[in-house]
């Protein structure tokens, strides 16, 4: 019986076989791997069983040590269990998997193998996670391919049980994990056959039991502990066999033939390269075709890394064989070789020595690294490094891929080199984040491969920005099995899905001659030419391509389907891919059939009208896609930008602006920082224009509120108020009208946009409370096509808008939007998805504290969309201050940022020491002043900074002065002087997700807010883990669908709030800026004077609620209408009345600490609830879970509502709550 083939990436068809012959699956997000639990809690939401017939029980842990602990007392109570996890997070299992493996446990760990953060985080793969486990005990079993992933999850499962050896099964994050193939399913008849029920009743049998007690994990001394430590020799030294018979019995089931270690080249071969995962493929590809040309080489793939089974990889080699390259996708600073380089001279220097190997003299062997963070190995590099075999002289400890021009390790290579078919058909696709393209790719992968007899294969390449970040789809399809793991370098179609792109990227580059090229254009075929880049228009010509138009996003708007192009351009595609290759894939009315198919499966889930609005973009799509008929000779008047303009700083010309223009993997080791320090504020340089609607201010009508620049997530909307002398030079349309503000008499006002960094959000239009009289749907600022001219004239305006000065700091009320608005923003432009409803509390808190605070950011959204290379958001203003930013790991933030604090605090104690010890020699009145000055107000810290100042320069002049009166002391003035900074004021702001605040990292948190340091932690609260795909976090809400709850969560939300109020002596407070900008303001001011431990809670809407965020702010209202989201603020200060002594004051009674902001619930929890995806998905998938759990959240709302109530009408309650009585 022939099997049906299917279409997957590597973690669907690691996550089928994981839950099929688990019972226990402990899980937590962490890209890449999270696609294996997500889908794994689907399946078991599904009622999905096993083998067994049972259903898995599926567990979200807080952290992924506590999924490894999970797992390891799941094994320990005699349940087949199974996790998925990827780099930090596998660090984290270390401790566990000594555990497990020491007691000879059966469980096999899938791992998506990625980078570890070192200068810098990379969510990309490579192998230092795994390589990192490799002492831990567990087997290393390497899967190179999509197909090899359910196979080898399959024979890693079996083996455990067979070896009594805990398995890593790992493949290559994203390079594997994320490729979509066509490959043969194991069906679950064979998974039955391979998991042998004696060896799992013997797993169970082993299992702690209360009716058959033992001890096991006792503390050892010296006596016992080392010879204990050699029992389980015999079980290693008999892994390897059982792997090798496992993977015999899979070949038997399936056809599929693997070993040890499997060689594939010349018989004769005199150069093999050996190395193990995805680059094994291309490397593979690069062999068979140079194989056919006459070369003698060969390469080996490692299967089993761990136990290395030295005597059949020696046996796998050819006789025949001189020298060796050992490629390593990893790096070890300080070690003499790379972890599997190491390992294989190892091998041969013992099967040589013994006369075991079969040759009588020891090949050459060298080492190289090659693809970390998932750089491309192309078959061109796999020839560079069989070049390199062939020379008298090679270089060992070699790199490729990259241009290593300080320590000169790399290998030159040809990138011409090509090994692809002709019979292979490449579309390359370059879309936006937010516009669905990705989705239809992976839509059409599987339309293609599971209905042509073609094999297919899709990768994704995306940058780390949220939506509208770049995206570029490499689909392949042909009649064999695509090895081809790189990424395609000529295409036969080449598609943009945003016209804007012309300007950004030299996307044809990638067009062979004759491809066919699709535009998603504003502009029809008669007029489009005119609008092209030279370039663009040279390189259609020179290469003789087919160019077609498609208004996408006209087609959107008229079927109701918004800012969603996908569909619309998926259609397309099926219509011109039969022209655009020889090779047969789908006619057009299958195609359009399949696509429909598609559709209903996707988007069911959401409802019928969904699913019917994508209906009639596809029938609508093809009579708006146009043929250009295109000129013998260029026309255009303009050539694409350069990247930054010429003015900007060298470091931007030369490092940052090739990484924009996606020339990164050309830049030079010598270009890069040495230790992952950057300059800040270089989003202003990355104009992405990716708007297709831009605000305009009418300023006839304006009131002058600044809600518009408050609410803006990206800070391109800015406010200033300033000498009307200084409109001199105003570009004409400049825009400003007199300040309506007392303090500002006959000053000029202007409210100026910058085009080229909005995203369209339309919050602005949303907020703004004016409307025009004449026309109500018009307000004082108004969303309108992003049309070139009004790039032109608009960029123009926001350069002279520029030029205006600043506001003084210190004559603006920082509590009031309309004047804190006037302040700088050092938190502009960032990657945040369009209407993100984090960024505006960060850019608010820049306004008011920028210039002297310091960032402890966990990892997630807000350290992506804060610090992602190639530019970051956090700025500096023209003084040259500006937010300190840094980024440790996702669970250690609290403790990252109390370090930060209590480092300021024991320099500011040792700063004021020397200096009160240098008081004579300094002068006493400036001492003194710096010493007890308040540092509260704008004023006073400007004040402060002058006195600083003042210090500094005298302690230059003495340390330059030849007195010898002072010689004495000049080690002390030298100390002093390097400490000088911190005798300003300086804030640590904690920054975070609820991921990280109410799970991974909260036990740190709990300890910072007990630790009574001055620090402000601000948690933007989400209510899932936004940064890893939406998953369930314990801030979400009883009765939300969030991936990892699939069928709704059935618990409630964490109340972190409550928690910290308990300690008495931490400043608590709950936000959310779209209901009460007021309250917010008052919030972040009061938690920065509090002098201890503050805690903001911010509600922060998100895609991953799933409704249109131009719908925010009314969202946000409907939180604390319903009483979901209460509003307060707990300010232990005013229970805490001053001293007489303190102000010569009698004593004023406390106040109830507790201030509930929010009034009673006046909607329903359904009216706010049902305006949200994650809900609805529920009422539609099971009508009665999602009523039985509105109930039950209604109640946790009314409780929630009646207990802050408590607490705001009785001071003693509140009081005891805080002191936990």
């Amino acid at each position: 019986m022939t099997t049906k083939m299917i279409t997957i990436d590597a973690n669907e068809a690691t996550a089928l076989v994981a839950h099929k012959v688990n019972e226990v699956i402990a899980i937590y997000p962490i890209t890449p791997s999270s696609g294996m639990g997500e889908l794994a809690d689907q399946y078991s939401a599904h009622g999905d069983t096993n083998i067994w017939g049972t259903v898995p029980l599926v567990i979200e842990m807080q952290s992924e040590g506590g999924a490894a602990g999970a797992v390891h007392g799941a094994l320990q109570a005699g349940a087949l269990t199974t996790t998925f996890t990827a780099s930090q997070g596998l660090l984290l299992m270390i401790p566990n998997m000594y555990k497990i493996a020491g007691e000879l446990t059966s469980t096999t760990l899938h791992v998506a193998a990625r980078s570890l953060a070192a200068q810098g985080l990379s969510i990309f793969g490579d192998h230092s996670d795994v390589m990192a486990t490799r002492n831990t005990g567990f087997a290393l079993l390497c899967s190179n391919s999509v197909q090899e992933a359910m196979d080898f999850a399959l024979i890693a499962h079996a083996a455990t049980l067979k070896a009594r050896v805990p398995f890593i099964h790992f493949f290559d994050g994203f390079r594997t994990s994320h490729e979509i193939n066509k490959i043969a399913p194991v069906s679950e008849a064979a998974m039955r056959a391979m998991i042998n029920d004696d060896l799992v009743r013997a797993h169970r049998d082993r299992a702690l039991s209360p009716d058959k007690p033992i001890m096991r994990g006792t503390a050892q001394n010296p006596d016992v502990y080392f010879q204990a430590r050699e029992t389980v020799n015999p079980f290693y030294k008999a892994c390897p066999g059982l792997v090798q018979q496992t993977m015999d019995e899979l070949a038997e089931l399936t056809g599929r033939h693997y070993h040890l270690f499997d060689y594939v080249g010349a018989a004769d071969a005199e150069r093999v390269i050996v190395m193990m995962g995805s680059g094994a493929e291309a490397a593979e590809e690069a062999v068979k075709y140079l194989n056919e040309r006459g070369e003698k080489i060969g390469l080996l793939k490692v299967r089993l890394y761990r136990p290395f089974a030295t005597e059949a990889f020696v046996q796998a080699l050819p006789a025949t064989t001189r020298s060796i390259a050992v490629l390593d996708r990893t790096k070890e600073p300080g070690a003499t070789g790379e972890p599997l380089y190491l390992d294989v001279v190892s091998a041969l220097v013992e099967q040589v020595a013994s006369g075991s190997a079969p040759f009588e003299l020891m090949p050459r062997v060298i080492g190289g690294r090659y693809g970390l963070s998932s750089k491309e190995f192309t078959p061109a590099m796999v020839r560079a490094v069989y070049d390199e075999l062939a020379k008298p002289v090679m270089k060992n400890h070699f790199t490729v891929g990259i241009d290593d021009d300080v320590s000169h390790t790399s290998l030159s290579f040809d990138e011409s080199f090509s090994t692809e078919a002709d019979d292979v058909v490449r579309a390359v696709f370059f879309g936006l984040g937010s516009d669905g393209t990705v989705g239809a790719n992976k839509n059409s992968i599987k339309i293609i491969g599971e209905n042509t007899p073609n094999y297919a294969q899709g990768y994704f390449v995306l940058d780390s920005k949220k939506s509208g970040s770049v995206t570029v789809s490499h689909l392949r399809f042909g009649p064999r099995p695509i090895h081809s793991t790189y990424l395609i370098n000529t295409a036969n179609f080449v598609a943009c899905h945003q016209f804007g792109f012309l300007e950004r990227f030299d996307m044809l580059k990638l067009a062979q001659p004759g491809a066919t090229f699709l535009l998603n254009s504003p502009y029809g075929p008669d007029e489009v030419w005119d609008y092209l880049p030279q370039e663009t228009q040279q390189a259609i010509i020179d290469k003789g391509l087919r160019f077609f138009v498609v208004d996408a996003y006209m087609v959107a708007e008229q079927t109701n389907m918004g800012r969603r192009i996908n569909t619309v351009m998926q259609t397309c595609f099926f219509a011109l891919i039969e022209r655009a290759t020889s090779i047969p894939l789908l006619s057009r009315d299958r195609a359009i059939t399949e696509i429909k198919e598609a559709i209903a499966k996707t988007y069911g889930k959401r409802g019928e009208a969904v699913v019917e609005q994508n209906y009639a973009a596809v029938d609508a799509s093809l009579s708006h896609l146009y043929e250009v008929k295109v000129p013998s000779s260029v026309s255009s008047r303009f050539t694409r930008p350069a990247v930054v303009p010429a003015y900007a700083p060298e470091f931007i010309q030369t490092v940052t602006a090739p990484m924009m223009a996606g020339l990164g993997d050309m830049l030079p080791v010598s270009a890069l920082p040495i230790d992952g320090t950057y300059p800040t504020g270089t989003t202003k340089w990355e104009k992405r224009n990716i708007a297709t609607q831009v605000p305009i201010w009418d300023e006839e009508i304006c009131i002058q509120c600044g809600k518009c620049a408050f609410v803006c997530p990206h800070a391109v909307i800015r406010l200033k108020i300033y000498d009307p002398d200084n409109l001199q030079d105003a570009p004409e349309g400049f825009k400003s009208v007199p300040a309506r503000f007392k303090e500002f008499k006959d000053q000029a006002y202007t409210l100026q946009i910058s085009p080229e960094d909005c995203t369209g959000c339309s919050l602005c239009y949303e907020v703004c409370p004016v409307k025009n009289k004449r026309q109500p749907k018009f307000k004082a600022i108004n969303m309108v096509d992003y049309t070139p001219e009004i790039r032109a004239v608009e960029s123009k305006n926001w350069d002279y808008f520029q030029t205006l000065p600043n506001i003084d700091r210190t004559e603006v009320a920082l509590n009031q939007v309309k004047y804190n608005q006037l302040l700088e923003p050092l938190f502009e432009f960032s990657g945040a998805c369009a209407g993100c409803g984090e960024t505006p509390y960060l850019k608010l808190i820049t306004q008011l504290y920028g210039d002297r605070m310091l960032v402890a950011n966990a990892t997630g959204c807000s350290s992506i969309y804060g610090g992602n290379l190639p530019t970051t958001p956090w700025a500096k203003n023209a003084d040259g201050r500006g937010p300190a930013w840094s980024n440790s790991l996702f669970e250690d933030n609290a403790e990252f940022g109390l370090g930060m604090r209590v480092a300021l605090d024991q320099r500011l104690d040792a700063a004021t020491h020397t200096l009160r010890s240098l008081r004579d020699l300094i002068g006493p009145e400036l001492t003194d002043e710096i010493l007890y000055s308040d540092q509260i107000t704008e004023a006073d810290i400007l004040n402060q900074r002058r006195r600083v100042q003042i210090l500094r320069e005298r302690l230059q002049a003495m340390l330059h002065s030849a007195d010898d009166s002072i010689a004495a002391a000049k080690p002390a003035l030298s100390d002093l002087l390097s400490k000088v900074d911190v005798l300003v004021k300086k804030n640590v702001w904690i920054v975070g997700g609820d991921g990280w605040a109410y799970d991974i990292g909260y036990g740190g948190l709990d300890h910072v807010l007990a630790s009574g340091r001055n620090v402000n932690i601000m948690v933007l609260d989400t209510e899932v883990y936004s940064n890893t795909g939406g998953q369930m976090s314990k801030s979400t809400p009883r009765a939300a669908v969030a991936k990892f709850a699939a069928a709704g969560k059935p618990l409630p939300k964490k109340d972190l709030g409550r928690l910290a109020m308990s300690y008495g002596n931490v400043y608590v407070a709950k936000v959310a800026f779209g209901a009460n900008d007021r309250q917010t303001i008052q919030a972040i001011m009061e938690a920065e004077a509090y002098d201890g431990p503050s805690l903001i809670i911010a509600y922060s809407h998100c895609i991953a609620h799933g409704y249109d965020l131009k719908y925010g702010l009314e969202q946000q209202q409907a939180a604390v209408d319903s009483g979901h989201w209460v509003l307060y603020r707990y300010n232990p200060d005013l229970a805490n009345p001053p001293s007489p002594e303190a102000n010569g004051h009698e004593t004023k009674p406390g106040q109830n600490p507790f201030q509930l902001d929010s009034k009673a619930p006046s909607i329903p929890l359904e009216k706010y609830i049902y305006r949200e995806g994650r809900y609805r998905m529920l009422q539609q998938s099971n009508p009665e879970a999602a009523d039985r759990l509105l109930e039950l959240a209604k109640s946790d709302v009314a409780r929630r509502w009646e207990y802050y109530k408590k607490l705001a009408t009785n001071q003693d309650i509140a009081e005891r709550v805080a002191t936990g009585n």
